[in-house]
């Protein structure tokens, strides 16, 4: 069958798509425009597959993006949001479950005492940002290129053309007075940080990053990195926040902070906490989240907070997680992926450095060290596209964009790595040269 048959109907729903939704998609990379094609139209999930609406399937790496942890449809999570269900899906009012929610985030994560569920990560974030301004009573916000935050106007900002100036607007609607309240520097560069906290000393209320980059692919922190935005926050008195959307349950229980011993002031969450649901939480010390509203001056509410069927999967989700055993088996199966598309890129003489840290990992199309976002720019994004194609047709569906990472779960078997390492050494071939 060729390429125009085999995805005729998702064609043709894009096509659709376009005439009432901006982009034909309710989010941008699900347009596939960082690989040139028109996205494939999912149909169904379970497990480590997902089929298109053509009736392809594909082992899938993208997990909506790190939540499906457990694997797609995992019968204990669907158990779960069903018995809610049948309670009521909204209320709108204080329920039981997220107590219990906001207790397992605290039992995993040592830096948090206590926790406010919210809808999103990015809600997540812009909440702790306008916490941190509170407890603070300052205004700036240091943040690192290339790392993604959401998408509230004081995050969507480019650097400006020097360190002193802070960032402009990098998306129109956003007012250059708000970008100009975030310091834009590069990750993993201690010596950018240092001179930041120099040049705007005394004014900077937190600094924002990931502690491990995956919004740029996956990029880990310099040894020594970490500790360093720790101390330069406890020295000149601002907040350290930690953004483990997509690191927290994912890398380790405690998320990055328990496997760099780092501990943040705040620890904005999402994606697996919701067990595929939408929900987000942020949380931190006692005396910080204390200043939230009802019983502190910080104001911030959702109607839809702590939602019933997103308490139940996260729940759910979590309590498989804790179990003995659980993050030996993603370690083990993310390393033998690794290593076995390290070996297939070395056999088809393609130079491909991977990050990975646990079950998320990037290959990126270049010889050289991947450390920060001017990095990742300069790796060979047209051999990637590539790849991305072959892959695709061999029946592996990894994220349709150079900048994002792959995630792996305790539903990919043995014989699903297999196969995909098969499939890799076919593409790798096919795009050497």
């Amino acid at each position: 069958m060729d390429k125009q048959n085999k995805y005729n109907k998702s064609h043709a729903a894009f096509s659709d798509a376009c005439e009432c939704l901006p982009g034909g998609v309710n989010s941008p990379v699900r347009a596939f425009g960082g690989v040139d094609e028109d996205p494939l139209f999912i149909d169904s999930a379970t497990g480590s597959k997902i089929r298109d609406i053509d009736g392809n399937e594909y082992i899938d790496y993208v997990g909506s993006w790190g939540p499906m942890i457990l694997g797609h449809a995992h019968p204990d999570v669907l158990k779960a949001v069903m018995a809610a269900a049948q309670k009521g899906t909204s209320f709108g009012a204080p329920t039981l479950a997220e107590t219990a929610l906001a207790g397992k985030i605290i039992g995993a994560f040592d830096s948090i005492e206590k926790v406010r569920l919210v809808s999103s990560g990015t809600e997540a974030v812009m909440s702790a940002i306008r916490l941190a301004r509170g407890y603070t009573k300052k205004d700036l916000i240091i943040k690192m290129v290339g790392c993604y935050h959401g998408h509230s106007d004081s995050l969507l900002v480019a650097a400006g053309s020097g360190l002193a100036e802070g960032a402009i607007a990098s998306s129109p609607g956003v007012p250059d007075s708000i970008a100009k309240m975030t310091i834009i520097i590069d990750y993993n560069d201690i010596a950018a940080a240092t001179k930041a906290f120099e040049v705007y000393k005394g004014k900077i209320a937190a600094v924002l990053v990931e502690p491990v980059a995956a919004n740029m692919g996956v990029v880990p922190p310099a040894d020594g990195y970490l500790r360093t935005l720790r101390d330069l926050c406890d020295k000149e008195g601002s907040l350290l926040i930690f953004d483990e959307v997509i690191t927290g349950f994912r890398v380790a229980l405690g998320g990055a902070q328990q496997l760099f011993g780092v501990k943040a002031d705040m620890t904005c969450l999402g994606k697996i906490i919701g067990g595929g649901l939408p929900v987000g939480a942020f949380g931190g010390r006692a005396d910080i989240m204390d200043m939230l509203a009802p019983v502190g001056p910080v104001y911030q509410a959702g109607t839809l907070s702590g939602n019933p069927l997103a308490t139940a999967a996260a729940i759910a989700t979590i309590d498989i997680l804790v179990q003995k055993g659980t993050y030996e088996k993603l370690e083990s199966s993310a390393a033998m992926l690794e290593a076995g598309l390290a070996d297939a890129a070395k056999e088809a003489g393609v130079d491909v450095t991977f990050n990975r840290v646990g079950s998320i990992m990037s290959c990126f199309f270049t010889d050289k060290k991947t450390q920060n976002f001017a990095d990742v720019q300069s790796t060979d994004i047209k051999r990637f596209k590539k790849f991305f194609s072959s892959m695709l047709a061999r029946g592996i569906y990894l994220a349709p964009s150079a900048y994002e990472a792959m995630f792996v779960s305790l539903a990919h078997s043995s014989s699903d790595i297999e196969k995909t390492i098969e499939a890799a050494k076919k593409s790798f071939q096919k795009i050497s040269g």
